[in-house]
């Protein structure tokens, strides 16, 4: 596997952070790593509150009243089962959950516990479950994968990636066990005691199978059966181009620039109304039309950033013509799109970013705020076309079922098996970067 030169301080932080967490799984309470803060203050549970297991879309939906008052409902009960001693926060197996009183979106956690025989845990990420922490000795009669492990993504749907962890990790009752946690988006990687045990799946939110996980939410310590003890939980929460850069590493092999980064080279249509600068390639304001790498692809996966000017505009054409509206012609134009901008206030929802404009919509709501860089994935595989934003799937369909169009005008070209990929312009001054395709096998 090749690694990029950009990569290396992503990695020697990793490294950092292995170390680190060997040793203070070694050591009783330490100082964070470097750049990471504690979730714990003293020997108190500031910062953190207790509750009973809800649907974090049931409290956002409660106004900052009613939410206050949820939380005082558990204040009592919270104290007289959660304490901290000398740095350590101690469950003793009943009341209700802790959770942290902050939301976190792209972050690293690392995190320390210590159980006993037949108590379950786990740690929810985003109010989300979970990270699951088994007594793996199978003492308690577990019939649901404890022999296999803790760590893994066990509210994952039967057979999904990262339900089950990849080794068993688990240190002997007594001792401490060390977890370190990466989330993009959804994309989850797990580490128990210096062993991979989830490679970067995606965490389905449990609350509602067909939606993605939510954007931002807490951590939570869950408890059940028998006393559990927590430490050293610190965090790191990513810069949006942390963030970026972890998702365009991750199963890298395959993709093949096709940007140079300095000029056009290998680009046809509309060369004149986009312009290149400084590794990123502009649409010229007021300028539009396609855009497109010089090469067809049939199946595909196309990897790009981009950023967006308020109430911005544009589009990805996927297996398009060398000319017309690629939204029609084309198998699809993915829209590109501000979608929160006021002027776009009742959009049809397969006009929002990342629809298969007028066929598929795509959900709302995992876009960074505007003029920040987002990355998005794109796979083109047969009829069906998958769109990872940000590390979140939000749209994953088959082209060939659409029956119903916006306005009730027909897209003839959805059935296309190959076509040029590139952008679709609409005058607005997007910004494009880190453009790569993998080619797929031909469908079978």
């Amino acid at each position: 596997m090749k690694i990029a030169v950009a990569l290396v301080p992503m990695l020697c932080a990793a490294l950092f952070t292995s170390l680190t967490t060997q040793l203070r799984a070694e050591s009783p309470v330490a100082q964070p790593p470097e750049n990471f803060r504690s979730l714990i203050v003293g020997d108190s549970l500031e910062g953190w509150h207790g509750r009973r297991t809800i649907n974090p879309m049931e409290l956002a939906n409660m106004s900052d009243e009613q939410q206050a008052a949820h939380r005082e409902k558990f204040v009592e009960e919270t104290n007289a089962h959660w304490t901290v001693e000398n740095g350590e926060i101690v469950n003793d197996g009943k009341g209700p959950f802790l959770v942290t009183n902050e939301d976190f979106r792209d972050f690293e956690l690392c995190i320390e516990y210590k159980t006993v025989a037949k108590a379950d845990s786990g740690i929810y990420l985003k109010g989300t479950p979970q990270v699951q922490i088994w007594d793996h000795t199978n003492a308690a009669g577990f019939a649901l994968g404890a022999d296999k492990g803790s760590g893994g993504l066990w509210n994952n749907s039967k057979g999904a990636t990262g339900k089950d962890p990849l080794v068993m990790a688990d240190r002997p009752f007594g001792q401490w066990n060390a977890f370190r946690i990466v989330q993009v988006g959804a994309r989850t990687s797990v580490w128990l005691n210096d062993q991979l045990v989830v490679d970067h799946a995606i965490m389905e939110n449990y609350w509602d199978r067909d939606s993605p996980l939510i954007v931002k939410g807490p951590i939570e310590l869950q408890t059940h059966g028998g006393e559990i003890r927590w430490r050293n939980i610190s965090i790191r929460e990513f810069t949006d181009e942390e963030a970026s850069q972890i998702l365009r590493s991750h199963q890298s092999e395959g993709f093949e620039p096709i940007f140079n980064g300095t000029d056009l080279t290998g680009w046809i249509g509309a060369v004149d109304d986009y312009e290149v600068s400084d590794g990123v390639i502009k649409c010229k304001p007021n300028h539009g039309g396609l855009l497109l790498f010089g090469k067809e692809y049939a199946n595909f996966v196309a990897r790009v950033d981009f950023r967006l000017p308020p109430g911005g505009n544009n589009g990805l054409a996927i297996r398009s013509p060398s000319k017309g509206d690629t939204a029609y012609a084309g198998m699809c134009e993915l829209q590109v799109l501000d979608t929160e901008h006021p002027k776009y206030k009742g959009l049809d929802p397969r006009q929002a970013h990342g629809s298969a404009y007028g066929m598929a919509a795509a959900r709302r709501g995992y876009l960074r705020d505007t003029g920040k860089w987002n990355t998005q994935e794109v796979t083109v595989n047969g009829s069906r076309i998958k769109v990872e934003l940000n590390g979140t799937v939000t749209l994953d369909t088959d082209l060939s079922q659409v029956t119903e169009f916006l306005a009730g005008r027909k897209h003839p070209g959805k059935d296309r098996t190959s076509g040029y990929f590139g952008f679709a312009g609409h005058n607005d001054p997007v910004e494009y970067r880190n453009v790569a395709v993998k080619v797929l096998p031909d469908s079978p």
